[in-house]
């Protein structure tokens, strides 16, 4: 990537007012994120939910000297970073409209395995808790599948150790930049995750673990995986937000029972209860539910055939959608890097040919 592409990126990045669902608007609209800063405010405030509040916090000079700053430091340490529209960002948070335009990794992370399951739980893990872990990823181990969890107390750094001693990748998502780390005592599994796997982060070198940033870390950790699994919850807690997260996308969540009268099993119960993740008893319950165990089986892979008169755009849609199934007009947009205004026309276009059809909440599909 390029100096000013890069620099470009965080200066977006550290924009007040501007999250990534704005940040990824901004980019499809313009159609390149250094043009964002090129173009006139006149017309960025024409993009549906920029207003001059927004525009303001855009284009504070600060910000220039700030993303220097870290650019150098990203230069220097020779840090590796995925801008969400490069083939090298993780596959699952693509679909994921809130995800991180840039993430930050440490380590030899590999995400050519699509098996990629996250375990989170309370800091204050029970006996039956860790015993449960360290057996499941035991007995996940065949399939070997990336284990992804907070590096935090209790549950996380029971997964992450069980994946380690099982020779499994495991990632950690932080909640702060790479300059710091948090909890400190756990300072000392550092170098064994890099050496099979690494650190993810949106945060910047000498962002703080702050209690704001932990929330936006579970969008990450239940986006970039297949399935979410708690192992132990009490009624509240960060594991249920990450498990409410992974609902949203349309993730499976499954859950470990417990006693009814189990503090740190209430939670868990809650979501098995209302019907919010799947009940957990064994390591069958994933590989089925995930169907790893077809997985096994090699299948012939059929091209399904209908227009052979489709442009560019449109069969980069069609791809898309024979990929992943339904999706949101954002998400079309931002894999097909096609501007809304432009794509909304492409698949009117498409529907009039029989290719697709819209759904409600501005989704489409094949027919």
């Amino acid at each position: 990537m390029k100096e000013e592409k890069l620099l470009a990126i965080l200066r977006l990045q550290k924009s007040k007012a501007i999250g990534d669902i704005l940040a990824k608007k901004l980019i499809i609209a313009v159609g390149d994120v250094e043009q964002i800063f090129k173009e006139k405010k006149a017309v960025l405030q024409k993009i549906n939910g920029i207003g001059s509040h927004a525009i303001k916090h855009l284009f504070d000079a600060k910000n220039i000297k700030l993303a220097e700053q870290e650019f150098n430091y990203i230069s220097q340490n020779k840090i590796e970073y995925n801008y969400f529209l490069e083939d090298n960002y993780p596959a699952n948070l693509h679909n994921c409209v809130d995800a991180p335009i840039l993430l930050f990794k440490d380590g030899n992370i590999n995400l050519n395995n699509d098996k990629i399951i996250s375990i989170v739980g309370t800091r204050n893990i029970s006996s039956y808790g860790r015993d449960f872990c360290n057996n499941l990823i035991e007995e996940l181990a065949e399939y070997n599948p990336i284990i992804v969890s907070g590096f935090a107390y209790g549950v996380d750094i029971c997964a992450h150790k069980a994946a380690l001693q099982k020779k499994l990748q495991t990632i950690a998502v932080l909640a702060h930049g790479f300059e710091q780390i948090y909890p400190k005592v756990h300072k000392k599994y550092i170098n064994q995750v890099n050496e099979n796997g690494g650190f993810l982060t949106e945060f910047w070198s000498e962002e703080q673990p702050l209690r704001e940033n932990f929330l936006k870390r579970n969008r990450i950790v239940a986006g970039i995986s297949k399935a979410t699994i708690i192992i132990e919850s009490a009624e509240k807690g960060g594991s249920l937000v990450t498990a409410d997260i992974a609902n949203s996308y349309n993730r499976d969540v499954f859950a470990l029972p417990g006693r009814s009268t189990d503090l740190y099993s209430k939670g868990c119960n809650n979501l098995i209860k209302n019907n919010q993740a799947h009940l957990l008893t064994s390591v069958n319950d994933i590989v089925k539910m995930l169907n790893w165990d077809l997985q096994k089986t090699s299948k012939k892979n059929i091209q399904k055939q209908l227009f052979i008169d489709l442009n560019v755009d449109e069969q980069k849609i069609y791809d898309l959608l024979l990929k992943d199934g339904k999706q949101v007009l954002d998400i079309i947009a931002l894999e097909c890097n096609i501007p809304i205004f432009k794509l909304s026309s492409i698949l009117l276009q498409m529907e009039l040919k029989g290719l697709t059809k819209p759904l409600p909440g501005k989704m489409f599909e094949l027919v």
